[in-house]
C-alpha cells in the first residue's frame, strides 16, 4: 500500500462527502422559502441512510462478485473480509476501507440528486422509502456494471467509459427525477409566474460547496495520487469555468443581463458535462464540452419545462441528466487512450467503436434508472402516498412534513 495514494484519496472522500450537504443548500436555495427545510433534510437524511445501507448490503452488491454482469453478491456483506490490512483488486496501492469509502460518498450524492425533482410535494415517508428502494434497484446495479468486476457496460462488456459516474451519478438520477416528478404530478401553482427562489445567496454557497468537492469527485476517480488525477483535475477546473461562462453568455443574449442564479447553473452544467470523461479526454477538449453543455442544457430545460409541461421542479433532470448524457457523449467523440488506456480513440481521432459504445451504455442507463423508479414508486405506494395533500403542499413542507419553521418570524406562504 502507498501512505501518499491512502492521503489522496481519503482527502477525496472528504471532498465528495462535502458535496451532499452543498446540494441541500443549493436545492434549499433554489426552492421556495416554506420548503427549505425540506429541502435541505432532503440531502441531509441520505447521509445516514445512504452510509448505513452502503456498510451493510451496498458494497458489496456493487463491487463484490458478479451475476451475469448485472449485480454482485453479498460476499463482502457488512463489509466482511474487509479488514483495515486488506486491499482489493480496484485500488491495490490503498486500504480496502478507503476505497469502500470513496465510493461510499458517491451512494449518497447521487439519489440526493433526485430530490430536485420532486421538490414541494412529495411525502417525506415516501421519499426516505424511495430512496431506500431505490438505491437497491437503480444504483447498485449500475454501479455494478459500469465499474464492477464483469460489469455488463464496463471493460469486461460493452466496453464504454466512465471515468467518475456520467451514467451511475447524473444520468441515473437525473432520468429517475424525471420519471418521478411525472408520477408525482405537478406543483400546485406551477403555472403562476410569480414564483420565485427564496435565498439566491444559499444557491451560491451550494455552488461553492459542489465545485470544490468535485474536484475530490473527479481528481479521485483516479484512485491514486498521480498524473491522472492532475489531469482529472484541470479538465474538471476547465469545463467548469467554460460552462460558466457559456451560461452566462446565454443568460445575456436571452435576458439582456447575466445573473448569479445561471451563473451557478453554468458551473452545475459544466461539472456534470465533464464527470464521464476527466480522465479520458485531453484538456482542450474539456474546453469544448463544458462550454457546449450550457447551450445543450439552456434548450433542453426550456423543452422539458415549457413546451413538455413537465414540473422538474428544480431541474435535476435538465442539469444532470442531459448534461450527463451530453458529457457521456462527448467522451466518446474526444476519448484518447494516449491519456487513460481504458478507452479507445474517439470519434474526432476518425474511430467510432467508443462512441457507439458509449451511445448503448447511455440508453441501458437510462432504461435501468426508468424502469427502476417505476418498480421503485409502486413499492413506496404499498406504504404510502407518494405526494402531499394540497393543504399541506399550501402550508410548506417544511410545517406538515418536519413541524419547523426555518424563519420563525415569516408568516407568508412564498
Amino acid at each position: 500500500m502507498n501512505s501518499g495514494d491512502t492521503a489522496f484519496l481519503l482527502v477525496c472522500t472528504a471532498l465528495v462527502f462535502f458535496m451532499t450537504p452543498g446540494l441541500g443548500f443549493f436545492y434549499g436555495g433554489l426552492g421556495r422559502r416554506k420548503n427549505v427545510i425540506n429541502n435541505i433534510m432532503a440531502s441531509g437524511f441520505i447521509m445516514g441512510l445512504g452510509i448505513v445501507m452502503w456498510v451493510l448490503f451496498g458494497y458489496s452488491l456493487a463491487f463484490s462478485g458478479n451475476n451475469y454482469g448485472i449485480i454482485g453478491s453479498l460476499d463482502n456483506i457488512a463489509l466482511k473480509g474487509l479488514g483495515f490490512k486488506d486491499i482489493v483488486p480496484y485500488a491495490p496501492t490503498i486500504p480496502a476501507l478507503a476505497f469502500v469509502a470513496f465510493q461510499m460518498m458517491f451512494a449518497l450524492i447521487t439519489p440526493a440528486i433526485i430530490t430536485g425533482a420532486v421538490s414541494g410535494r412529495m411525502k417525506f415517508k415516501a421519499l426516505f422509502l424511495f430512496i431506500a428502494f431505490w438505491s437497491v434497484i437503480v444504483y447498485y446495479p449500475l454501479a455494478h456494471m459500469v465499474w464492477g468486476a464483469g460489469g455488463l457496460l464496463g471493460a469486461d462488456g460493452l466496453k464504454s467509459v466512465d471515468f467518475a459516474g456520467g451514467n451511475v451519478v447524473h444520468i441515473s438520477s437525473g432520468v429517475s427525477g424525471l420519471v418521478l416528478c411525472i408520477l408525482l404530478g405537478k406543483r400546485n401553482g406551477y403555472e403562476n409566474t410569480s414564483y420565485r427562489m427564496h435565498n439566491v445567496p444559499f444557491v451560491a454557497l451550494g455552488m461553492a460547496m459542489l465545485w470544490f468537492g468535485w474536484f475530490g469527485f473527479n481528481a479521485g476517480s483516479a484512485l491514486a495520487a498521480n498524473e491522472l488525477a492532475a489531469h482529472a483535475f484541470m479538465t474538471t477546473a476547465v469545463a467548469t469555468a467554460s460552462g460558466l461562462l457559456s451560461w452566462m453568455a446565454i443568460d445575456v443574449i436571452m435576458k439582456s443581463k447575466p445573473t448569479l442564479i445561471s451563473t451557478c447553473t453554468g458551473v452545475v452544467v459544466g461539472l456534470v458535462a465533464i464527470t464521464p470523461g476527466a480522465g479520458f479526454v485531453p484538456v482542450w477538449a474539456s474546453l469544448i464540452i463544458g462550454a457546449s453543455a450550457g447551450p445543450v442544457c439552456y434548450f433542453g430545460i426550456i423543452f422539458v419545462k415549457k413546451k413538455l409541461k413537465i414540473d422538474d421542479a428544480l431541474d435535476a433532470f435538465g442539469c444532470h441528466g442531459i448534461g450527463g448524457i451530453w458529457g457521456g457523449l462527448m467522451t466518446g467523440v474526444f476519448a484518447n487512450p494516449l491519456i487513460n488506456e481504458g478507452a479507445t480513440e474517439g470519434l474526432i481521432y476518425g474511430h467510432s467503436a467508443q462512441f457507439l459504445a458509449q451511445v448503448a451504455a447511455i440508453t441501458i442507463s437510462i432504461a435501468v434508472a426508468a424502469i427502476g423508479t417505476i418498480i421503485a414508486a409502486g413499492l413506496v405506494r404499498a406504504f404510502s402516498d407518494l405526494r402531499v395533500s394540497k393543504r399541506d403542499e399550501l402550508v410548506g413542507l417544511d410545517i406538515s412534513q418536519h413541524g419547523e419553521n426555518a424563519y420563525p418570524s415569516f408568516n407568508g406562504l412564498d
